[in-house]
């Protein structure tokens, strides 16, 4: 008798083969929400592989491990986080797609760490615990511990909620949090923590008010000209030499520490000579770009998007040069404290330490950074491109002025602040003109519940947000407590 399917059971047949493929794409469904997770988990044990092979056999290795792991997830954090400020703005524009966005901040950030990201790291996270406070070296590792730990807890909490905070706070707070639990109320630098605190009303205020200065000037010299083509060419220009010069500076004090230290008048040299320069350069490859655009606003985003997109990227080299410290710098001072069996105020960041930091940046914004990409791009305000371009613009500004007044600035603060910044100076914008028009009785007067819906800044998520600046450092060091009381007991 043949084994072929009959005629009547081919509809059978068919049914079994219809659950089967329902059933594939049931479980791809719910597969894919593990996929990047997955990726991650595989890259933490990586990269504490790499640990155990740079410095297996030597005593204290399976701490070095565990501390490589979580200085692994701790560096996807801030990749999943922190490089959202930096993208946020040019994909929130239209200025680049996600995937341009991501591809472009994972070269960058991994360009800027690995040759300009400081080869000497603080381990005391600058200052904040007084070296003598702890004396045994024991007591320092894990106090080391507990702070990057708690520090990629929060960072993973607050992207979980879809809140942008300060890594360099995170790890302060976790640092603080340890080095109380260890050594005492006395063993924290207060004055330090002080400038710390203000910086949470300085960095968003700095920034959200020069974001603003820069798209009133462009409102005021372009947008609202008869002309906006010869305006755009005659300020286009001027606003991207402005642009080259502060982020010239900004890489000479921020992101090149590593292959010469330059100090704060050398660096405005540098950034005047390049501004300079990049007017110069500038000026006729904008003039070829408006030919032919038509004289409305939506012209104007072309000229705009170039000079958008080279900020992000410069953004995101400086970020990577500066603040892959945050992801490395504890489990750095481990490393050295164990293979020493002492610890000091500053140590040499060993280049396997380095690379897991670069790449678990990269890692963390291609698997998880989209959430708060869009957050930053589009949630909180609409942006274009000209508003995008003041954000940038601000943010590296903002950096040297705080650098010269010698004030401690958050990146992350700054340029979510000029988002909030440019934000609410449409919403000002908008309700001058509204209340102008009235007075000539061009409009009619609107509701209170109308004028609550035409606000252009989410309340929702500014709320969310600073609220999440505000116990960053408490939060963090709470944590860092608990887990080091934790960890020394069970090594005690």
């Amino acid at each position: 008798m043949s084994d072929q399917p009959t005629g009547k059971n081919w509809p059978t047949l068919d049914k079994d083969l219809g659950r089967i493929s329902q059933f594939e794409r049931a479980a791809g469904y719910i597969a894919r929400p593990y996929i990047a997770p997955g990726i991650a988990l595989i890259f933490i044990l990586l990269a504490g592989l790499a640990a155990s092979v740079f410095f297996g056999g030597a005593s204290g290795s399976i701490i070095v491990v565990v501390a490589a792991a979580f200085g692994a997830y701790m560096a996807l954090n801030i990749g999943a986080n922190d490089v959202a400020n930096n993208m946020g703005p040019a994909v929130g524009a239209n200025a680049l797609t996600m995937g341009g966005a991501i591809i472009i901040a994972a070269i960058f950030e991994s360009a800027g760490a690995l040759l300009a990201g400081g080869d000497v790291v603080s381990t005391i996270s600058k200052g904040i615990i007084d070296p003598a406070g702890i004396q045994d070296s024991d007591v320092f590792v894990w106090a080391m511990m507990a702070a990057l730990v708690s520090s990629a807890l929060w960072v993973n909490l607050a992207t979980w909620v879809g809140a942008p905070v300060s890594t360099t706070h995170s790890v302060v707070g976790g640092v603080m949090g340890a080095g109380i639990a260890a050594a005492g109320m006395a063993a924290v630098n207060w004055p330090t923590m002080g400038k710390i605190a203000a910086s949470w009303v300085i960095s968003p205020v700095l920034g959200g008010v020069i974001a603003a200065a820069f798209l009133a000037f462009i409102k005021a010299r372009i947008v609202y000209q008869e002309d906006k083509i010869a305006a755009a060419r005659r300020w286009v220009p001027v606003l991207i030499a402005i642009m080259a010069a502060a982020f010239a500076a900004y890489l000479s004090l921020k992101g090149l520490k590593k292959i010469i230290k330059i100090d704060i008048t050398t660096a405005l040299l540098i950034g005047l000579g390049m501004g300079v320069l990049s007017y110069v350069m500038s000026k006729p490859l904008i003039r070829r770009q408006s030919e032919g655009l038509e004289n409305r606003n939506k012209s104007l985003k072309v000229v705009f998007a170039m000079p958008l997109v080279f900020s992000a990227a410069m953004l995101s080299f400086a970020h990577g040069a500066n603040d892959v410290a945050n992801a490395v710098g504890p489990l750095a001072a481990i490393v050295h404290a164990i293979e020493f069996g002492d610890f000091a105020a500053k140590v040499t960041i060993p280049s396997w330490v380095m690379i897991i930091g670069a790449f678990g940046i990269s890692f963390g914004l291609f698997l998880f950074g989209p959430k708060l990409i869009r957050m930053v791009g589009n949630q909180i305000t609409k942006l274009n491109p000209m508003r995008a371009y003041c954000v940038a613009l601000s943010a590296a500004i903002t950096v040297i002025v705080a650098s010269w007044l010698g004030l401690p600035v958050s990146s992350t603060h700054i340029a979510v602040g000029g988002v909030f910044g440019v934000g609410f100076y449409r919403e000002w914008h908008m309700e001058r003109r509204r209340q102008r028009n009235l007075a000539t009785k061009a409009v009619k007067p609107v509701t209170a519940e109308e004028r609550r819906r035409r606000k252009l800044v989410r309340r929702s998520h500014f709320m969310t947000i600073v609220a999440a600046w505000v116990i960053t450092v408490p939060a963090a060091a709470g944590m860092s407590a608990a887990i080091f009381t934790l960890l020394y007991s069970i090594a005690g």
